[in-house]
């Protein structure tokens, strides 16, 4: 994705229970740290760690701070983070600004003692829930949804609490007052739950520290269980991938393993409405999602791309680099030489400051240099995963262009985007949108490339489900899936949402 202010993944979560005797060897907090720094592209603004002894009676150990993980978390940090388990969360903002007052996770008092949340998602009945509450006389002291569900979870469940707190029944109920979207870590006393929403449209995965990572035996020795956002987490900390928290579904976590408390029904004939961008564009290309490699996907809508929207041409590249899978097979696809036209700047952010108007005016020369010697005098095919302003694509193209590039030609590997999103991406609103400003057949001129195609709504459904085949329950049982257990959100594309938004 090439604009500077394009989608953003409002964030990433992730835990570790340590198993067996405690006081625990495994170091949960530098686990934990680990594991954001696996999930730091998930959300660069701020992050928060919260460990426990796990007891009722134990004080929670918190540290957050704003910016990137390795800037907050340092080793004497760490050190004073020690505990049997642990949640963590790296965030960018959508509801709630970026300040230190949202940041995650939320630690809050209840009548069974301390519990600590971490969400990513976003609600979309935020402000009916928010107007609840504040009938109820509850205090909120942060602009965010996440502390909406936070609070949920402090009132006692409908059946009442006759053997002590009910935290599945609490979990269950706030689940019933809120369908989409949410994948939640909540931490309390001796256990730690992970939920998804009925529909699955945040990613949340479970992952296992076993005592050797080259051990393949049925009765390995487990340290530790761990949720995360995207499986990529689990190759930092040497952990084994498990399977995925399903939609619907509470899983808890404790020094006895792992165990699946219930999956709550979607409505009534409604499919599963995973987000279909998470393959696009914001999972890393090695995460596991529904069975399948994120890398796999991308390279399947190269290959549908190419059937749909080939163009005469020299040679093929891509803006670096989510796009490269989905390039190279476009390539193989259409018998197409494959070669690097843009050297991107790593260094350089969206906040980066600029000391004068020039260097200003400058723009995307800041992010890309260009290998003319690759590609002048010839016809360029660029792909790209996804357009949301078109702010960057255009000065793109005009660096080409100077450095000779004959013809340049744009296959984008989705859709177009034409609504925005409120279940935790920031999509803007559809005036701002690249591809409602204008005709489609005008998309191309106001680029100044030579043509412009898009994947169909079609075809990335094809090549994003042709890979589902299992889910991995527990143990080593595998459950084939059903038509009507496979399903992706593309509301951002077609405006077709999977509830209802009138609230």
């Amino acid at each position: 994705m090439t604009d500077d202010a394009g989608l953003r993944e409002e964030c990433g979560v992730f835990g570790c229970v340590a198993t067996g005797n405690w006081p625990t060897d495994l170091d949960v907090a530098h686990t934990i740290c680990m594991g954001l720094v696996g999930l730091q592209h998930r959300g660069q603004e701020s992050a928060g760690i919260v460990t426990s002894a796990g007891t009722r009676e134990s004080l929670f150990n918190i540290k957050k701070g704003m910016g990137l993980v390795s800037s907050i978390f340092q080793d004497e940090d760490l050190a004073k983070l020690r505990g049997n388990m642990g949640i963590g969360h790296t965030r960018y903002s959508t509801i709630g600004c970026s300040e230190m007052v949202n940041i995650q996770p939320f630690v809050v008092e209840t009548l069974h003692g301390l519990i600590a949340v971490a969400h990513n998602g976003e609600l979309v009945n935020a402000k009916q829930l928010k107007d609840k509450l504040l009938r109820h006389g509850v205090g909120l002291s942060t602009g965010t949804d996440s502390e909406l569900i936070t609070q949920l979870l402090t009132h006692m469940p409908d059946c009442g609490e006759p053997n002590g707190a009910n935290w599945v029944g609490r979990i269950k109920k706030a689940m019933q007052e809120t369908l989409l979207s949410y994948a939640l870590l909540i931490m309390h006393g001796e256990k730690m739950y992970a939920v998804r929403d009925v529909f699955g449209n945040r990613p949340l995965c479970i992952g296992k520290i076993v005592k050797s990572s080259e051990d393949t035996s049925n009765d390995e020795e487990v340290l530790g269980w761990i949720y995360s956002s995207e499986s990529c987490a689990f190759n930092g900390i040497g952990a084994k991938y498990y399977r995925e928290v399903l939609p619907g579904e509470i899983v808890e976590l404790s020094k006895d393993g792992i165990k699946s408390c219930c999956i709550l029904p979607r409505p009534e004939a409604k499919l599963p409405a995973v987000c279909i961008f998470e393959y696009v564009y914001f999972s890393r290309p090695d995460t596991i999602l529904e069975g399948q490699r994120v890398y796999q996907v991308r390279q399947r809508c190269g290959r549908q791309l190419a059937k749909e929207a080939p163009a005469a041409a020299d040679l093929v590249s891509t803006v670096p680099e989510s796009a490269t899978p989905a390039a190279l097979e476009y390539a193989r696809e259409l018998g197409l030489p494959y070669g690097e036209v843009l050297c991107k700047n790593r260094y350089v952010g969206r906040t980066f400051i600029q000391p004068s108007t020039r260097l200003r005016k400058l723009g995307v020369a800041k992010k890309f240099g260009t290998l003319n010697e690759n590609f002048r005098d010839k016809r360029i095919v660029l792909i790209d995963d996804s357009i949301v302003r078109g702010n960057t694509m255009k000065p793109i193209i005009e660096l080409l262009r100077k450095g000779g590039a004959k013809e340049v030609h744009i296959r984008i590997a989705s859709p177009p985007i034409r609504y925005p999103c409120f279940m935790g991406i920031n999509i803007p609103t559809k005036e701002e949108l690249f591809a409602n400003r204008f005709p489609l057949e005008e998309l191309a001129a106001q680029l100044g490339a030579d043509s412009l195609q898009y994947l169909s709504i079609e075809g990335l459904v094809k090549a994003t489900q042709e890979g589902i085949e299992n889910y991995v329950m527990e143990g080593k049982e595998k459950k084939k899936l059903q038509k009507n257990e496979i399903g992706h959100c593309v509301a951002c594309l077609t405006g077709k949402y999977p509830v209802n938004l009138d609230w």
